[in-house]
């Protein structure tokens, strides 16, 4: 029961989840961002008109509806992101990244691609990783069906060098 190859496989999973976040914390660190802010510009500019609804937002991401606003909140602090306000429904407001932002994204995003193809899909041949991405957006969608919400076709999917979106 304990060599179940269900269990081995959510091992494995979480090791290589834990292993490459180390990597990027520290990569993203040097360039003054913490994960879940180049997360949340990330998201951002991969979307229509570099821009979401906050509760499209927190549905993309791991935070709450109030941890995505606090996050929001110091990062338009910082120059990174603007708030608009929604035309359609005055209760809603969108985040949407400055060119400041989009420069720090910039700056960031080549030492990001060099850890993920040394450590992530330079493992994988390209088979292997069509097949790795093919089941991990199966998965995705099963376990957190508001991925996507608020994004256009594949924007919101992993891009074939597995960059977040």
């Amino acid at each position: 029961m304990f060599d179940d190859p269900r269990i081995t496989a959510v091992g494995l999973l979480v090791e290589a989840h834990a292993g490459l976040s180390a990597r990027f914390a520290a990569q993203f660190e040097e360039h003054g961002l913490s994960p879940v802010e180049f997360e949340v510009l990330t998201r951002l500019a991969r979307s229509p008109g570099n821009q979401l609804r906050m509760t499209d937002l927190a549905a993309q991401t791991s935070l709450s509806t109030s941890g995505v606003t606090r996050v929001v909140d110091r990062m338009e602090r910082d120059g990174l992101l603007t708030r608009r306000a929604c035309p359609s429904d005055r209760r809603s407001s969108f985040a949407v990244v400055t060119a400041s932002g989009l420069q720090r994204l910039d700056e960031t995003l080549p030492g990001h691609l060099r850890i993920i193809e040394q450590w992530f899909t330079g493992q994988l041949d390209p088979a292997a990783l069509g097949a790795l991405l093919d089941g991990l957006r199966r998965v995705r969608d099963a376990v957190h069906p508001g991925a996507t919400a608020g994004s256009t076709g594949s924007a919101a999917d992993l891009d074939e060098t597995g960059t977040p979106s």
